[in-house]
């Protein structure tokens, strides 16, 4: 195994400014692609956080990685749902069902895999682990694939600064925990950084995901509802699949809304609500699982330890998809000095 601090997780195309991944909502556990003729492999394992696939953001660019592999690799592959209330138990189990099955790499898509990975990566220490939003885990056979999200929060944080018109923006997280807080961070810091005078309203949906903080459009609606309510005409979420009902909301009240992870302005799911989705901050989820089944099927070298994506490698950004966005020059021009501010160290993104 070759142990790697950092590299750009960039294996589907993505640029600073415009990180573009296309994912799929397709409910299949098991693909119909043929086998892997390395012999060594039975396909990728990816085992998805809460929220599920089709959430259009997480869990659907993890999905998207999963099905470039599966078509350039020439692999199947198996996703598996997660279920309501389960445990670190039954992740584990999850994981090691995918090991055991001969899969190769087993990915975790979401920090609540770190107890289980760790406990299956002990076990099976032949197969290659991957988990993304933690870096915890200190073994030969586990990728920890994590982002900067602050830097690209600190992007659409600028973007809020200088889109609003009331100068009161919103920001709605899943779970308060410190994988939000960086999301939170960057984006209050960025629209304090454009535009002194602009109120920024932040909420969390629940303490714990296993309180639907990253699953419930119902919750995600009804903060933005009351963010909206108050003045805010730019509101930003991380908070998976309840990220869907801040959209709606934003589309109901006619704001803006800024979408997170997938390219949320592009998903055939949201798209009564394209309009109103301004742009998306993104991290290239799809990518780190792309490049992690990669090395292990096709290179032989599987990548371990931490694997980290910034703005500098191009693994996180915004995405250009809306011509309103796009076409704004005085933003775009605002957006790029933010970059080099970020890339060259004069501009430190907070994380808390």
């Amino acid at each position: 195994m070759r142990r790697v601090s950092r590299i750009a997780v960039a294996g589907v195309a993505t640029a600073a400014l415009a990180v573009t991944v296309s994912a799929c909502g397709s409910s299949s556990n098991e693909s119909t692609t043929s086998s892997s003729s390395s012999g060594t492999s039975k396909g990728i394992g990816l085992a998805y956080d809460v929220g599920g696939k089709g959430d259009q953001s997480f869990n659907d660019a993890a999905y998207a990685g999963l099905q470039k592999a599966e078509k350039d690799l020439g692999v199947s592959g198996r996703d598996v749902e997660p279920q309501d209330n389960e445990s670190d138990a039954d992740k584990t189990q999850r994981l090691e069902t995918l090991a055991r099955s001969g899969y190769n790499p087993v990915i975790g898509v979401g920090f609540a895999y770190a107890p289980a990975v760790k406990e299956a990566a002990a076990k099976f220490p032949k197969t290659t682990f991957g988990i993304i939003d933690d870096n915890t885990i200190t073994a030969s056979n586990v990728a920890d694939m994590v982002f900067h999200e602050e830097q690209s929060s600190y992007l659409a944080g600028v973007t809020a600064a200088l889109t609003t018109k009331s100068n009161t923006v919103g920001f709605v997280g899943g779970v308060d925990v410190p994988l939000i807080h960086k999301f939170e961070a960057g984006f209050e810091q960025g629209v304090k950084d454009t535009k002194k005078g602009v109120t920024v309203k932040a909420q969390y949906l629940t303490q714990t995901p296993a309180q639907g903080g990253f699953s419930s459009p119902d919750k995600g609606e009804a903060a933005a509802d009351g963010q909206i309510e108050a003045g805010a005409d730019v509101v930003y979420a991380a908070a998976g699949l309840s990220g869907q009902g801040v959209i709606k909301s934003a589309a109901a009240h006619k704001v803006w809304a800024i979408g997170v992870d997938s390219d949320q302005y592009n998903q055939a799911a949201l798209a009564k609500y394209k309009p109103y989705i301004l742009t998306s901050a993104l991290k290239n989820v799809a990518g780190a699982v792309y490049d992690l089944s990669k090395s292990v099927i096709k290179d032989k070298k599987p990548l371990s330890g931490e694997i980290r994506g910034s703005l500098s490698n191009g693994a996180v950004g915004l995405a250009d998809s809306n011509p309103t966005f796009k076409n704004n020059a005085t933003l775009q021009a605002a957006l790029a000095k933010a970059e080099a501010g970020i890339k060259d160290g004069s501009i430190k993104v907070k994380t808390s």
